[in-house]
């Protein structure tokens, strides 16, 4: 009887165990089916307020500013650095050799061209000299008298010809020592200033020893290297712009020469220009920056280079336009071409007469409404 019961206590207890799950599943199901309405309701409510609010809400309008494009000329430079040179600037060093007697020049002094700036010691040519200047005095006397007596059919040829070429041939040497008594005085080569005096008196002066150096800087040669790729851009007779960046100042000049030679290690070639340096401010081996022209276009679309932007497509920029009786921003797509100094030629895509977004660009998309300030 006991085993019975408990049979039947055990049935019981896992009927009610399953009936209470059935009854959790059946309330979940509800739950979720109640919740997803309410989701249903809100989205229908949040939609129907959405279209209201876009309904009611005015198109924001974009401040702009705006350039008016016109045909301008355009110009492209390159920039190199020069190498200022003095057209003389010479080491001078005497034809000779000797003991330097004295020295008639000082640093900074002006001296002109064939002018003595020191003497070697001559006192032994000089000797020399007045010893045969004594014995062709003598030569000369003997001379004349035999030629006096050869004009008179007295005596024999062979005398008057000894007595001839014994005069002459001391007048040879004599005139030889006189040359190099010359050649004992240091001249200057050219006109210009003595920059550095590298001897003083009782220095050994020889043709392997600068005595001084003489510069001239009034006149004055700019060498420029310029990449070969411009070799077809550069002429002789081009205008040059020159900049002196210690002394704040520019001029102009044209070039005087182009080099025929390729550097094979720099790929450049080189150009010359001769200036003019009247008041001597311009100082040899100064740093002067050359500027060179290589393009120009007298008739360019020309926009500041900020304008341009660049997307997977190509470069573009915005120009104002006019769509349903509004004024909007429209995308267009250019062809840039040189550029200089923040400046670039447009090729195509833009001309006279279009109106570019100069300010507010970067907040504006293709169709956005704006207005010009």
């Amino acid at each position: 009887m006991k085993k019975i019961l408990f049979i039947l206590t055990t049935a019981l207890f896992v009927y009610a165990c399953g009936s209470s799950s059935v009854e959790d599943d059946n309330t979940k199901r509800t739950k979720l089916q109640e919740l997803k309405q309410q989701v249903h309701t809100l989205e229908q409510q949040i939609d129907q307020l959405e279209k209201e609010l876009s309904a009611n809400q005015t198109e924001e309008t974009i401040k702009i500013k705006a350039e008016t494009l016109t045909n301008k000329r355009f110009e492209h430079f390159i920039e190199v650095t020069g190498q200022v040179e003095a057209e003389h600037d010479v080491d001078v060093s005497p034809e000779t050799s000797g003991v330097i007697k004295e020295v008639l020049v000082k640093e900074g002094q002006q001296v002109l061209k064939g002018q003595i700036m020191a003497r070697l010691n001559t006192d032994v040519l000089e000797r020399s000299i007045e010893e045969l200047q004594v014995q062709l005095d003598l030569a000369t006397t003997n001379y004349e008298r035999q030629k006096n007596l050869w004009d008179q059919n007295i005596g024999s040829e062979m005398q008057f010809l000894q007595a001839k070429n014994n005069k002459e041939s001391l007048e040879t040497r004599i005139l030889g020592l006189k040359t190099q008594t010359e050649l004992a005085e240091i001249k200057a080569p050219s006109d210009g200033v003595v920059d550095i005096v590298y001897q003083k008196k009782g220095n050994i002066g020889s043709p392997q020893t600068p005595f001084a150096k003489v510069v001239d800087v009034t006149h004055l040669k700019i060498y420029g290297d310029i990449s070969e790729s411009y070799i077809t851009k550069i002429h002789k007779g081009d205008s040059v712009k020159i900049n002196f960046p210690a002394l704040s100042s520019n001029m102009f000049a044209t070039i005087d020469q182009i080099g025929n030679t390729i550097d094979p290690a720099s790929r450049t070639f080189r150009v010359r220009i001769n200036i003019n340096n009247p008041r001597k401010q311009i100082k040899p081996n100064l740093v002067a920056v050359l500027k060179f022209r290589d393009y120009l276009n007298d008739n360019a679309i020309v926009v500041p280079t900020l304008f341009i932007k660049e997307d997977f497509t190509g470069h573009y920029t915005y120009i104002v336009d006019s769509k349903d009786g509004k004024t909007v921003a429209k995308k267009v797509y250019v062809e840039p071409g040189v550029t200089d100094n923040n400046l670039t030629e447009v090729v195509s895509g833009l001309s006279a007469g279009m109106q570019v977004v100069s300010e507010g660009y970067n907040q504006i998309v293709d169709g956005t409404t704006v207005a010009i300030n």
